[in-house]
C-alpha cells in the first residue's frame, strides 16, 4: 500500500470521527446532568484517545514525510492545515476537556465547545477533500 493511500485513509478516518464528534458527541454533552457528564466525559476521552491519537500522529508523520520528500502546494497546504488543527486542539480543546474533567462545566462552555469545533470540522473536511482530489488526479 502506498504512502498516499495510507494518508488518504488517515484523512478519511479523521474526517469521519470529527463529524461524529461535531454532530453527536459534543451536542450530547448538553443533555447530561453535571455529575453524569463528568463520569461519561472521563470514560469517553480515555476511550476516544486510543482511536484519535494514533490517527492524528499518523497523519502528522506522513504529512511531514510528504513535505520533506516533495514540497509542493498539496504537501505545504496539508501540513499547514494539520498544524492549525493541532494548535486548535491543544490551545482550545484540551483546556476545555480538562475543565470538564475537573467538574468545571456550564451550558455556555458546552455550547462554545460545539461552536469552536466547527473550525476543526471544516479544516479536516477540506483536508480530506483536498487529499482525495489530489490523489484521484495524480493516480490517473
Amino acid at each position: 500500500m502506498s504512502i498516499a493511500i495510507i494518508r488518504l485513509l488517515l484523512d478519511f478516518g479523521l474526517v469521519v470521527l470529527i463529524w461524529i464528534i461535531q454532530r453527536i458527541v459534543y451536542p450530547s454533552f448538553l443533555h447530561y446532568e453535571t455529575q453524569n457528564l463528568i463520569v461519561w466525559h472521563n470514560a469517553y476521552t480515555a476511550r476516544f484517545s486510543t482511536i484519535v491519537i494514533p490517527l492524528m500522529l499518523g497523519q502528522l508523520a506522513i504529512s511531514i514525510y510528504q513535505v520533506i520528500v516533495v514540497a509542493n502546494l498539496y504537501t505545504v497546504i496539508s501540513i499547514v492545515c494539520i498544524v492549525l488543527i493541532w494548535a486548535s486542539t491543544f490551545l482550545q480543546f484540551v483546556p476545555i476537556h480538562s475543565q470538564i474533567s475537573k467538574g468545571i462545566v456550564s451550558e455556555k462552555m458546552l455550547i462554545s465547545l460545539v461552536k469552536k469545533n466547527w473550525t476543526r470540522t471544516i479544516l479536516w473536511t477540506l483536508l480530506f477533500i483536498f487529499s482525495f482530489t489530489y490523489y484521484a488526479y495524480w493516480s490517473l
